[in-house]
């Protein structure tokens, strides 16, 4: 690996984002393929911090500050990526249901996803199921990530996923769920594609559910 893809890639586990923004202006000045920043630098690194999560090492506030770090560096690392014309792993739409207006795990997990190469369309939170709606008929949406924390807004879930069927659109991307109250049989009651209890397992859903639409 390149020195200085090395430093983004340890930099963003430490969560320095400074520090990784600059190294990835140096990298990019240095000649460095913007996709080699990318896949060897950051998604490497937030593959790793995934991994550490999982193995208990890392906690949601150390995940936090390495994906913010990662966001750092995505943002002076975006246009170039345009230009050499990387495309993205897949789009995800993610959104907190109608009535709960809780955002710290949504956040996470978009920016864990694009970590991951995904692009991620965040339309924030106490979002109707007529926008999701609106969005997913808009067309090209791999994945919609619906999140919830509050038990009296989880219903609106499934009003959601039942809006989707009416309009016809339910065919057209994978849903998936996630929230504090959320569990896999509830996933399987209201007709959701699957569950992740946190933002390293919704990485690794969204990739396998990605990958089935795609199969």
């Amino acid at each position: 690996m390149e020195p200085l893809v090395n430093e983004i890639f340890s930099n963003i586990l430490d969560g320095q984002h400074k520090v990784v923004e600059a190294k990835v202006q140096e990298a990019l000045d240095s000649g460095i393929d913007p996709k080699v920043i990318l896949d060897e630098g950051m998604i490497a690194a937030m593959a790793e911090v995934g991994r550490l999560f999982e193995a208990g090492e890392y906690f949601v506030l150390e995940m936090l500050i390495a994906a913010r770090a990662m966001k750092a560096g995505l943002a002076i690392l975006k246009p170039h990526l345009v230009q050499a014309n990387v495309k993205s792993t897949g789009k995800v739409v993610i959104g907190t249901i109608q009535g709960d207006l809780h955002d710290i795990g949504k956040n996470l997990v978009g920016m864990m996803l694009e970590g991951a190469g995904f692009e991620i369309l965040d339309l924030g939170t106490d979002v109707a199921p007529e926008k999701f709606v609106v969005v997913i008929q808009s067309g090209g949406v791999d994945i919609l990530a619906l999140s919830a924390l509050l038990t009296t807004t989880m219903p609106n879930m499934k009003a959601t996923i039942d809006a989707l069927k009416e309009a016809g659109v339910r065919e057209r991307t994978k849903v998936m769920i996630g929230g504090a109250p959320i569990t896999e049989n509830y996933a399987r009651q209201i007709g959701a594609d699957g569950y992740a209890p946190d933002a390293s397992r919704a990485v690794a859903l969204v990739k396998s559910l990605s990958a089935a639409s795609r199969g």
